[in-house]
């Protein structure tokens, strides 16, 4: 047996938090060697953060990285372990998102990535150069290091390029995030050349149900190949709308060994696992893979005098090698659960605020977004319990104690407000917002808005000699209902200024707003623009109204939370016009169609780029068992209108947590424009019509053939 331990980690980094960071990248080599590896990788850009976007343009960051990681070279409490480490480089007038490769304070290799992520929420290419160079090398001058880093490297050049360090008992390569998902991974041409390591540093965000298809590339890369694959990955909120879930892992020849969390509050984690090298050469053994490894074109190698395992040690049955593990993963309402909870604790701490405040209508969506509060309640006492001194004296700052339970916490760290009006608002959902309050803990206000929203009423009255009436115009109507929903925005930016003030919090911060629109909402477009929806941060705004059902009936066991149970079954209502004993306002039948159909369109515009005419043509498959050709095109003409004509509010969307691959979010996301033609006239909708005309006729001639009526 040829053992060696190898190290891999997840750590917390925040985009520009040079000193916090550098020092997260030290605490995890020095855990790595307390626990006996030999090779350490970190996430992608550790140094920086992965998520400094735009300041990546800036050579101060060029220039912060390389004074971070002379910090690292330097310390000698670093030495002793070979070094695989994330930040931005600049080579002939280039930036390059790459690795340095490092032993004892010596650079032996910086390794810039070959091919960049450049879709979704991914815009690599706006501030690095792909390398796009497999297998050239050239040299880099070191003009950035200090004197002391010079001299500790004996010379003023290092090789920059996709090559490969050959220590005594074994050769490492590399491969970065994106490229793990192209067709043609470096990993393929690495295994062959003889890599027994592969180190992958990522930046990989959380997004739900998207596990599974990251663990399955490595897995399947790892049995056709064989070999060792280390996978580093960022955790936490850096400082925009994504969550970065972590999961670092060490696999060989397709088995897992070693798994990190993908959800958790420890700003670093490092993952360990001992692993045999023979078992590699073992499982490379086949002549077909011989005789593609023969014609492989040659890398450039690095030689460094260094051993990963013990050359001089004899078989010793107390070391043994790790064992295979099954994957461990949530399911889709666990990792609701877990990712904004963990995303909304990085917010709370890293803003300064005293905590969230919450406008509970009584209604599913803002029920979930404050569910999620109290999950992050539930975690952060879960990490206390865990011994967590970062999140103890995080938590001792924001809520001036050290909470005994989650229902103690949210006390301290979320408001809520039931801002009703009494002709609208109905008895039911003004006690599920209480009742919810009380059971969870938070601190809860029920008042009214009437004054508001009849001032406003009657200054526009003197003003125009018109008062309006949800009874008169379609205008009038839409108008009044925007009033109230405008005003609960106003009114909930005052309660979270000054509640701290009236409850005598220390520290004298305000409380964030949280936004509680959900992605299907925002997709329609069936929210006022500058209403509840809009607000600090909202953490169910890229989770779709289904997956939000079932995350609260998850919720509701897994919680102890039975309550939750009445919201789940309560009519979704936006309870903007009068209720009477006949008429109480519908959200579906507002809207001409149900959220679960509004998911559909969403995946159908998105994630299977299809316009109006392709969304039709499948949905008449897809539906065909629900739906005529007809009232198929029906649905899809009134989604992209109503999609079409309130595009301009996705402009102005509350930043929110990314979880769905259909997210309408137009600042990040889904780049599209917000003047759009008349869609009712369009030539989309004029193929719809005619397609439809000659379906129904087809149906008609076979009808008439058989002597029989026809449903079109």
């Amino acid at each position: 047996m040829r053992l060696i331990t190898l190290a891999t980690c997840s750590l917390n980094q925040w985009a520009l938090d040079w000193e916090p960071n550098c020092e997260r990248i030290k605490q995890s080599i020095r855990i790595a060697k307390e626990r006996g590896a030999s090779l350490r990788t970190g996430p992608e850009l550790e140094i920086t953060g992965y998520g400094c976007l735009d300041h990546f343009l800036e050579v101060d960051v060029i220039r912060h990285s390389w004074e971070m990681l002379s910090k690292i070279l330097l310390d000698e409490t670093c030495h002793g372990i070979l070094l695989d480490i994330g930040m931005p480089v600049m080579h002939n007038g280039n930036r390059y998102n790459a690795r340095i490769i490092s032993l004892d304070g010596k650079i032996l290799l910086i390794r810039p990535k070959l091919y960049l992520a450049n879709t979704g929420n991914y815009r690599e290419m706006r501030y690095f150069i792909p390398w796009n160079r497999p297998q050239h090398v050239e040299e880099y001058e070191l003009r950035e290091l200090p004197e002391a880093c010079l001299k500790l490297q004996g010379s003023t050049t290092v090789p920059i390029g996709d090559g490969l360090i050959t220590a005594n008992d074994c050769t490492i390569g590399a491969e970065t995030c994106e490229e793990l998902f192209t067709p043609l991974s470096p990993h393929n041409a690495l295994s062959l050349a003889g890599c027994e390591i592969i180190t992958n540093s990522s930046g990989s965000h959380h997004e739900l149900r998207k596990l599974d298809t990251r663990i399955s590339l490595i897995q399947e890369a790892t049995r056709k190949c064989g070999g060792i694959y280390l996978y580093a990955n960022q955790k936490g909120c850096d400082g925009d709308r994504l969550y970065y879930d972590g999961c670092s892992m060490i696999i060989v020849n397709g088995e897992i060994k070693s798994q990190g969390a993908q959800f958790s509050l420890d700003d670093v984690e490092v993952v360990v696992a001992t692993v045999d090298l023979e078992e590699v050469w073992s499982y490379r053994s086949s002549p077909s893979r011989g005789i593609q490894s023969v014609a492989q074109g040659p890398f450039e190698k690095f030689r460094v005098n260094f051993n990963l395992s013990d050359p001089n040690s004899d078989f010793d049955p107390s070391i043994k090698p790790t064992r295979s593990q099954p994957l461990k993963k949530h399911c889709p309402e666990e990792e609701i659960a877990l990712g904004p909870a963990c995303w909304l604790w990085d917010y709370l701490r890293r803003s300064g605020a005293a905590g969230y405040f919450i406008p509970l209508s009584g209604g599913l969506d803002s029920c979930s977004t404050a569910t999620l509060v109290f999950s992050m309640c539930r975690e952060v006492c879960k990490a206390l319990e865990q011994g967590n001194e970062q999140v103890k004296a995080d938590v001792q700052r924001i809520a001036g104690l050290v909470p005994k339970s989650p229902e103690e916490l949210m006390g301290k760290v979320l408001s809520t407000a039931y801002l009703g009006m009494a002709s609208q608002s109905s008895r039911e959902t003004r006690e599920r917002a209480r009742d919810f309050a009380e059971r969870t803990g938070a601190h809860h206000t029920n008042l009214d808005i009437d004054p508001i929203f009849l001032a406003f009423k009657e200054v526009f009255a003197k003003a125009t000699d018109f008062d309006p009436s949800f009874d008169g115009q379609k205008s009038e109507d839409l108008a009044l209902q925007n009033l109230q929903a405008r005003s609960r925005m106003v009114l909930s930016y005052m309660l979270a200024q000054l509640l701290p003030t009236v409850r005598s919090r220390p520290g004298g911060g305000g409380l964030l707003v949280l936004g509680s629109g959900n992605v299907d909402e925002c997709l329609r477009g069936y929210l006022t623009k500058y209403d509840c929806s809009s607000a600090d941060i909202n953490p169910i705004g890229s989770i779709s109204k289904v997956d939000l059902k079932r995350f609260l009936h998850w919720a509701s066991t897994a919680f102890s939370l039975p309550i939750l149970q009445s919201f789940i079954s309560a009519t979704p209502t936006a309870e903007l016009r009068p209720i009477s004993e006949t008429y109480v306002q519908s959200d579906e039948e507002d809207m001409g169609m149900t959220y679960a159909e509004l998911s559909v369109f969403g995946k159908m515009r998105k994630e299977h780029k299809l316009g109006p005419y392709g969304t039709w043509a499948r949905l008449c498959h897809d539906w065909e068992d629900q739906y005529t050709p007809r009232e198929v095109a029906d649905k899809v003409k009134r989604f992209f209108h109503f999609y079409s004509i309130n595009r301009h509010k996705m402009t102005t969307l509350t930043p929110a947590y990314h979880a769905e691959a259909y997210s309408p979010d137009d600042n990040r996301f889904d780049l599209r424009p917000f003047l759009y033609p008349s869609l009712w006239k369009n030539w989309s909708f004029k193929k719809i019509d005619e397609a439809v005309e000659r379906l129904e006729a087809k149906a008609r001639e076979r009808e008439e053939a058989r002597g029989g009526g026809v449903k079109v």
